[in-house]
């Protein structure tokens, strides 16, 4: 069975200021996600459903439907407040969407195959989507809850210009994942790399942890659990108006309670991505040279 492509692209993109989900960095006007679909496309892929707000399905449309017709199929699901399971209802004055375990919650009605999760505004680079592509093949379908994920080292996935959000893994001996804890305000000044942890203080890390850049594989049998995570999670926190429920929460407590088993697949690409607008013109750069080497086109979709 062939896997899809699911894009987490409804973000806000508060702290880069624009709606950067398709802001240009390729020669051609190309997005990030442009390289990403192209790959996967290359690696077998034979659908992608970009979950997003219906306050920016036009532009999204107009972007991608032209250049996407009949290379790809392509869906649109809507990651919404007022989309959640039977029986919650929320708070009037919230604003901030769900996160991301609820992103993926969404397309319950659209993905019946193995797929894979991606940022939308994050470069993984065409041997990710490979690997991918060929763990997800090897699936039974639907059924099975054998997932996996692309670990990247921690130095490299860090911006110069601000605070990020990762999923630190502890893996056992065979590359299976053991835990992932998501960890945020970790930052890079100094000489050192740390986070912020709220009753301790600054902790620091050693760089060459494993973390989770929200590349992963499942199956639709995630569908239920994600269900099942966000009712709890919205018990817990329905009067925190920011609070989000992030999918390495809920793959970790799949992993702790013995209900999925994931795989950690070696990244062997370069990562970079655009949380802050200053990260732009280093994704530029990173393209031009990935150009100049013969991996892509200079007009990717021509």
């Amino acid at each position: 069975m062939k896997p899809s492509l699911v894009i987490l692209a409804a973000g806000m993109g508060s702290r880069y200021g624009s709606l950067k989900q398709i802001d240009a960095i390729g020669p051609s006007g190309e997005a990030i996600i442009d390289y990403s679909i192209y790959d996967a496309i290359r690696a077998g892929f034979e659908k992608v459903t970009f979950i997003i707000r219906k306050n920016i399905e036009q532009d999204f449309r107009e972007v991608f439907g032209e250049k996407l017709k009949g290379k790809i199929e392509t869906e649109y699901a809507f990651q919404e407040l007022d989309m959640v399971p039977e029986g919650i209802s929320f708070p009037p004055d919230r604003v901030k969407p769900w996160g991301t375990g609820h992103a993926v919650w969404v397309v319950k009605d659209y993905v019946r195959e193995p797929f894979a999760v991606i940022n939308a505004d994050d470069f993984y680079g065409a041997g990710s989507y490979r690997a991918m592509a060929d763990y997800l093949s090897r699936q039974d379908g639907t059924a099975g809850a054998n997932y996996c994920m692309m670990g990247y080292q921690i130095e490299q996935t860090l911006s110069d210009f601000g605070s990020v959000s990762r999923g630190i893994c502890e893996s056992d001996g065979e590359d299976f994942l053991i835990s992932v804890v998501e960890r945020t305000d970790i930052v890079k000044a100094e000489g050192r790399i740390y986070f912020k942890d709220d009753k301790m203080g600054p902790l620091s890390l050693r760089g060459d942890e494993l973390v989770s850049m929200n590349i992963w594989g499942f199956t639709p049998s995630v569908f239920e659990y994600l269900e099942h995570a966000f009712s709890d999670f919205f018990r817990k926190n329905s009067g925190k108006l920011k609070a989000e429920l992030y999918i390495p929460s809920v793959v970790n407590d799949m992993v702790a309670g013995h209900k999925a088993n994931v795989k950690i697949l070696p990244a062997k690409d370069q990562w970079f991505g655009v949380t802050y607008k200053e990260d732009k013109q280093i994704a530029i750069e990173n393209i031009n040279k990935l150009i100049k080497k013969g991996i892509y086109p200079e007009n990717l979709w021509a």
